[in-house]
């Protein structure tokens, strides 16, 4: 991922005709090693026709084409701007955002798995704007993932850009490699967790999480 500072201007307290930089937004972008949807159309079709499946009839032949685009498109999350705002007026209870759709591939069979994300913390010094914990989900879903550290990454992320008191990050997801392949647990979900700062060392801020997340 790179990150590029976007400094916007606000007015000084003391001289409303002054303006003064406002702390830098940060513009993420995943860094990737770039796309070559031919090749990857080449090698889609030389995978459909390794297994035994011809592209030749009217129906398949652009298979392989869609099949390179649509990872293209699982693979590629959109840039954003990670916006904060000064916490004013000191607010200090949970901010949670719930049910924030999650879809990513898992990295050992290239299948997706689909479900959602509850992302919450304990405010500090700044906020941040409610859209951009579901632009934090799809930053680290969209590319080939374990469940497990997609949940790590998006918390260790928001500790750090935001050092609030305390993230909780909780994932729910269906995973086809469980259900449509090997043992066909159909109907099976995973969750998995991670909580930093006071929602992991204080057990009442830790419940109230859990709660409203509607994990208890």
């Amino acid at each position: 991922m790179t990150q590029h500072p976007r400094t916007a201007l606000h007015r000084a307290p003391d001289d409303p005709d002054a303006a003064i930089p406002a702390p830098a937004a940060l513009r993420v972008v995943h860094k990737s090693g770039g796309t070559d949807l031919a090749a990857a159309e080449r090698a889609a079709g030389q995978f459909l026709h390794a297994l035994g499946i011809s592209t030749e009839t009217e129906s398949l032949r652009g298979t392989p084409g869609r099949m390179a685009r649509a990872y293209a498109e699982l693979f590629s999350p959109r840039p954003f701007d990670l916006t904060t705002f000064p916490n004013d007026e000191g607010y200090d209870e949970l901010v949670l955002a719930r049910s924030i759709p999650v879809r990513s591939v898992c990295e050992h069979h290239l299948l997706p798995f689909v479900g959602t994300a509850h992302v919450g913390y304990l405010p500090g010094g700044r906020i941040l704007g409610l859209s951009k914990l579901a632009r934090v989900v799809e930053h680290f879903a969209c590319r080939p993932q374990v469940q497990e550290r997609l949940t790590k990454q998006i918390a260790d992320w928001l500790q750090t850009q935001l050092e609030p008191k305390g993230v909780g990050v909780v994932i729910e997801a269906e995973h086809t490699c469980m259900t449509l392949r090997g043992v066909q647990a159909t109907g099976s979900s995973t969750l998995t967790s991670t909580l930093l700062g006071t929602l992991r060392s204080d057990a009442r801020s830790r419940a109230e999480f859990l709660a409203l997340a509607g994990l208890t």
